[in-house]
């Protein structure tokens, strides 16, 4: 191929692939706006926001009864954020360990991703049968954060260890010569340091447990997550109600990305204001 074709072709390329990525996340946000006659079926009928106004209880009567989002939305933010505060940790002091070479590293490397890399349905069924042998209640906040916790925590382990191989040991070094102890160090110069990386880590963590279905499923007990409460809801019958929420949830996503975007870029901007002071 010519080199003058390369770059259509890779443009070409490149639209396609976004296109099959945020094709079905298109179609969903247009079928959200149907009509209260409408379907999950195109053509539109008529364009309207009932179905926004459904989900939120401002709408009529319907044959159609509510998503039973309220508690289980509860529950999977709760969740989430308990297991973003777990594995953010275990990954940090982890990552932090493996700063300086020990005695089977190499096996403790793989045993901590191996979370990741395991089959969540498997998992979850062998979490769940292990609870009815030992006689364990199985609740979300129990066995499904044990799991969320054992998924997560590989992510943020293999980002925080990123951010510490190309991390500067002189600084730390530095500060410790000058008689401040370690816990300092870590606080004041350590940890403001590799923060861009614990925020990464934190979306990573949060993002994978708020999403999780296949490892709460037989874990979860009689209270639902928000991913069951859904798939519980139309594994019957589709109505646009669901696809309204995947917008209001898709909206949700996105804003956590700004905010990520926005303390990344505060974090970068008042290090370099406190370089130039320090220069």
């Amino acid at each position: 191929m010519q080199v003058g074709l390369l770059r259509p072709a890779l443009a070409l390329y490149a639209a396609l692939f976004l296109l099959f990525l945020y094709g079905p996340m298109i179609v969903l946000a247009i079928l959200s706006f149907q009509s209260q006659g409408g379907g999950p079926q195109f053509p539109i009928q008529e364009w309207s926001v009932y179905w926004y106004k459904h989900l939120l209880g401002l709408a009529e009567t319907s044959r159609v009864s509510q998503l039973p989002v309220g508690d289980s939305l509860i529950r999977s933010l709760v969740l989430a954020f308990l297991t973003t505060v777990v594995s953010v940790t275990l990954g940090t002091m982890s990552a932090e360990a493996f700063r300086t070479r020990f005695k089977g590293s190499g096996p403790v490397f793989y045993l901590i991703i191996l979370g990741m890399m395991v089959p969540g349905v498997l998992v979850g069924l062998g979490v769940a049968l292990l609870s009815n042998f030992l006689d364990i209640g199985r609740a979300w906040w129990s066995t499904s954060f044990v799991l969320h916790v054992v998924y997560t925590f590989p992510f943020a382990f293999l980002v925080m260890l990123a951010i510490f191989n190309r991390f500067d040991r002189s600084v730390e070094e530095a500060s410790l010569s000058l008689g401040v102890s370690p816990a300092q160090t870590f606080r004041r110069v350590t940890f403001p340091l590799i923060f861009p990386g614990v925020l990464s880590a934190m979306l990573f963590s949060f993002t994978l447990s708020y999403d999780e279905f296949s490892r709460t499923l037989f874990t979860a007990g009689a209270d639902l997550t928000l991913p069951l409460a859904i798939y519980g809801t139309f594994s019957v019958e589709i109505y646009p109600n669901v696809f309204a929420f995947g917008v209001l949830t898709t909206l949700f996503s996105f804003t956590l990305l700004v905010i990520y975007g926005l303390l990344m870029k505060r974090f970068t901007r008042n290090k370099r204001f406190a370089g130039q002071e320090d220069a």
